[in-house]
């Protein structure tokens, strides 16, 4: 029997991306950004990594393709994945390309769009929530309404759930759990 972890490496390297994007000229860095959106979080596959903000940058220096991105977190599980898929895709079109982890400044969700935070809602989390001040470290955020019916009574279970990015409520209304995406 195969490890899961290597069973999901095969059938990353196995995967095609099927949209052929074309490119105005060698550095076109519109073309790039939109080739390099359709790449998706492991962790929420509805969001691409160009719409969840982990993409800082793609520009072509000196003939090579500099691509920044910064994890939602310091230490994200999936910012491994997400750079494997990086070079699988820019090695199917044959870029030469360098990838640059930056952690500072700090990821925050206001990078995020706002469809993907829309997405969030209709893949059941609970988009970021604007806040008016700023937040303790455990600081409850207010009220988080449920994804399912919008009710604005719920209660927070956990200040850590699926992935450490968020929390774990629950709704008093139909009693669903949901995950919040905490803001930072």
């Amino acid at each position: 029997m195969k490890n899961p972890i290597t069973e999901l490496v095969d059938s990353i390297e196995k995967k095609k991306y099927s949209e052929v994007i074309e490119f105005k000229s060698e550095s076109d860095e519109h073309a790039m950004i939109e080739l390099l959106s359709q790449i998706k979080d492991p962790e929420i596959p509805v969001l691409n990594i160009v719409e969840l903000g982990i993409l800082r940058k793609a520009e072509f220096i000196q003939s090579v393709w500099q691509i920044t991105i910064t994890p939602t977190y310091i230490g994200c599980p999936a910012m491994g994945l997400i750079e494997m898929q990086i070079k699988q895709l820019l090695d199917q079109y044959n870029f030469n390309y360098k990838i640059i982890t930056v952690i500072s400044p700090s990821w925050t969700t206001n990078w995020m769009t706002e469809p993907a935070k829309q997405k969030l809602k209709q893949y059941g989390i609970a988009p970021p929530l604007v806040q008016k001040r700023i937040q303790g470290l455990f600081e409850n955020p207010g009220v988080v309404p449920c994804p399912q019916c919008n009710s604005e009574h719920t209660v927070l279970i956990s200040e850590f759930a699926s992935t450490a990015c968020k929390a774990l409520y629950k709704c008093k209304e139909c009693l669903e759990p949901f995950d919040y995406f905490k803001c930072h």
